[in-house]
């Protein structure tokens, strides 16, 4: 493949994602008489249900990055400590929310927490359960790919040598050397559930993305104006993860090469 060639590739796919962030910024600055200013950007503090709907779809993604976690952290590692050969078979199970359509996730987790008090079914709480259930895709492949780069064996068979528990094991072995996998998973978790618009819709519950599409529907300026925002926003988080990984990267390598 010819220099020439894989600059249109990629120049192409550049376009492909900048032509509508740019038109985007072009429809949120336009005014009367076919002028631009900021006055959308301006009225966004002002807007009623901004604050709340963030708020809430905010707590829902940090309850959604804790729980998913605690939970995917011990299990991927078990799996390719102990049982390597099932890691298939588990991969292709955490794929299944990308094919279930959301109607079908949302009524399957609704009958398991059916008796479950009102503070966890009537109320966004249950939008953690079906996000967790959405992020296993995303998370599994995250820290697999983590666990893959490390000699997972070897670091848990010296610590167990010593006397470390399991827990201090996870905790202290496992999950610093996968730290850079685990803030993926993350940052990952954290914008599916900022853009998440279908179960929340569905279940009725008022987030930061049900807000910015009704808003959309009497302001579609401020609409987008906030659309960009939590873009902006997003790739703020990832460019930060960006940077954290690559200095930790770079002082591993220092050390190693003093050593």
């Amino acid at each position: 493949m010819s220099k020439a060639f894989r600059w249109l590739i990629l120049s192409l796919f550049g376009l492909y994602f900048l032509v509508p962030l740019a038109a985007s910024v072009e429809f949120s600055l336009r005014d009367v008489n076919d002028t631009h200013s900021f006055n959308t950007w301006g009225k966004l503090l002002d807007e009623p249900g901004l604050f709340e709907t963030l708020g809430t779809s905010l707590w829902v993604a940090f309850g959604t990055v804790a729980l998913t976690l605690i939970l995917m952290v011990p299990t991927v590692s078990w799996v390719h400590l102990k049982h390597p050969k099932l890691r298939r078979l588990v991969e292709g199970v955490s794929l299944l929310p990308l094919v279930i359509p959301p109607i079908v996730l949302v009524n399957g987790v609704l009958v398991v927490f059916r008796d479950a008090p009102e503070v966890i079914s009537g109320t966004p709480v249950i939008l953690v359960f079906e996000y967790v259930v959405l992020a296993l895709p995303f998370t599994y492949r995250t820290l697999d790919a983590g666990l893959q780069a490390i000699a997972l064996p070897t670091l848990v068979e010296a610590a167990r040598s010593l006397g470390a528990s399991w827990t201090t094991v996870l905790l202290r072995v496992i999950i610093p050397n996968i730290r850079s996998a685990v803030f993926g998973a993350a940052f990952l978790n954290l914008a599916l559930v900022l853009g998440e618009y279908t179960l929340a819709s569905i279940l009725l519950m008022n987030t930061f993305p049900v807000w910015t599409v009704s808003t959309g529907q009497s302001e579609a300026g401020v609409s987008v104006a906030v659309s960009l925002l939590a873009l902006f926003v997003a790739f703020l988080l990832l460019f930060v993860l960006s940077v954290v990984t690559g200095r930790r990267k770079a002082t591993l390598g220092a050390t190693q090469g003093k050593s």
